[in-house]
């Protein structure tokens, strides 16, 4: 089976938001569907693309009655790993209103914005804070505190731009009532 989407998990994860996604060096991830997790031995993986033939969890017949994907979004509303699962819901909400090419759009959108945070304001402890932020905050969220940090400290060196960028990061998340945090 050819894999469309590499960067978008089984599950409804989205890769390209993932603080390993954005690691240099053998323990980057490419993705849930890269040859290197196809090797790791994922339930969903095996399960969906290997048994099943279908890249996406939501496109098995079983979907609605499916344990182990319901254990999955279950522990995902309550509590994360090293990846945010606090927009796994709604991602496959996404996808189910908009379909999978509008959603992908959308997270290659988010990755330019992560990049962008990575690039200019990660001071060397922000990265997985700002992966957080691309994966529960809305795109325009995300554009006006940057554009905000850029104006408010643009001469700055990273740290004084790291700490202005988090608090305005944060600032849009307490409006929400969301954390930018990892749950555990």
């Amino acid at each position: 089976m050819k894999v469309q989407h590499p960067e978008i998990g089984i599950c409804g994860l989205s890769c390209r938001l993932c603080p390993r996604y954005h690691t240099d060096g053998p323990s980057r991830c490419g993705g849930c569907k890269s040859e290197s997790r196809m090797a790791a031995g994922c339930p969903f993986i095996t399960c969906a693309l290997k048994r099943k033939g279908i890249e996406f969890c939501w496109d098995c017949h079983e979907a609605d009655s499916c344990e182990r994907w319901a254990a999955h979004r279950e522990a995902g509303r309550e509590r994360d790993s090293f990846t945010c699962y606090a927009a796994l819901e709604e991602n496959i909400a996404a996808v189910g209103r908009h379909g999978v090419d509008s959603f992908a759009a959308d997270q290659r959108r988010r990755e330019r914005l992560l990049t962008e945070m990575l690039d200019r304001f990660n001071e060397g402890r922000s990265k997985t804070f700002y992966c957080i932020a691309a994966t529960v905050l809305d795109r325009a969220e995300l554009e006006a505190a940057m554009g905000a940090a850029w104006q408010l400290s643009g001469s700055s060196d990273v740290r004084e731009r790291s700490k202005t960028l988090r608090a305005l990061l944060q600032e849009a998340a307490h409006k929400r009532s969301l954390k930018l945090a990892l749950r555990k």
